[in-house]
């Protein structure tokens, strides 16, 4: 039986499958993510920190006390096509699969050196230190990654938040930005699969794709054992949630709601405040609850 069956005795209401804390570019803990779910009425939460598991021990045992079904999961960095970079939510894995532990451990052993690049480069462009400012956010050079840049910068008032930062200086194309292999879409589905989850395509309003490139890539994920894309997400705007409604339907995939919350005033929107998911869909969690 799953950690989330065991408090699912009726309907889900309040389902949030993506969010993240301090173990990855969160700025909450584990525990305070939960107890923030908790207090905006979420019923079923998956921490899905970025290519890490070391916050989830801490978030069920929180969950436990609180009576709230949770969800083990991890969002996993994906390297497809020419040059794009997508991620793949993992929900309801088996937290000690060898396959996963040493993927996940895989892909993270490239996040120093690309941090080392993107300060040389930020540097060339007069912004000296961000290596040390980012890793003084992270923490863990393994886990470092462009929200604690983004952070520093912020920090340094050169722009009013952390989303102008990523406009001006870590968005692709931009200076600070360097291109980086991660997982292939095959490796990191194999990896969820191995491990008992259930792969979720997320938040897809976010990639820079065509048309033509995102069937492609529905294509790819959903014959590779792909299972759910992320409908309802924090950062897609209506036409895009209509969009996606509509190819889920089409493709067959189950839809997830996640508001991919990073911390209070850096995030779109708060955990547990997405509307419920449209009609005639299957809701992710049904695959494992």
């Amino acid at each position: 039986m799953s950690a989330a069956r065991r408090f699912v005795n009726a309907a889900v209401n309040n389902a949030d499958m993506h969010c993240h804390s301090t173990v990855s570019d969160g700025l909450l803990s584990p525990a305070e993510v939960v107890r923030r779910a908790h207090g905006n009425g979420v019923d079923l939460l998956a921490l899905t920190d970025h290519d890490e598991v070391g916050g989830l021990v801490e978030a069920r045992r929180t969950a436990d006390e609180l009576g709230m079904a949770f969800v083990d999961g991890v969002e996993v960095s994906v390297s497809w096509g020419d040059d794009t970079t997508v991620h793949i939510v993992a929900l309801n894995i088996d937290t000690d699969n060898p396959g996963l532990v040493g993927g996940l451990a895989q892909v993270r052993s490239g996040r120093d050196s690309r941090a080392m690049e993107m300060a040389a480069e930020l540097a060339k462009v007069g912004i000296h230190g961000a290596y040390e400012g980012a890793l003084r956010y992270a923490g863990n050079p393994a886990l470092i990654s462009r929200a604690h840049f983004a952070r520093h910068i912020a920090e340094q008032g050169l722009v009013r938040d952390v989303k102008s930062v990523f406009d001006h200086w870590l968005a692709k194309g931009k200076p600070g930005y360097v291109e980086h292999s991660w997982a292939t879409l095959e490796q990191a589905l194999g990896w969820i699969r191995g491990a008992g989850g259930v792969a979720v395509l997320a938040h897809p309003g976010r990639f820079r794709l065509s048309g033509k490139e995102l069937r492609s890539l529905l294509g790819e994920f959903k014959e590779q054992g792909g299972a759910a894309i992320e409908v309802l997400s924090g950062a897609h705007s209506t036409q895009q949630v209509n969009e996606f409604t509509r190819l889920a339907r089409e493709f067959q995939f189950a839809a997830s709601r996640a508001s991919d919350f990073h911390g209070p005033g850096e995030s779109w929107i708060d955990l547990g405040r997405l509307p419920p998911l449209p009609d005639r869909l299957t809701p992710v969690w049904q695959l494992f609850l």
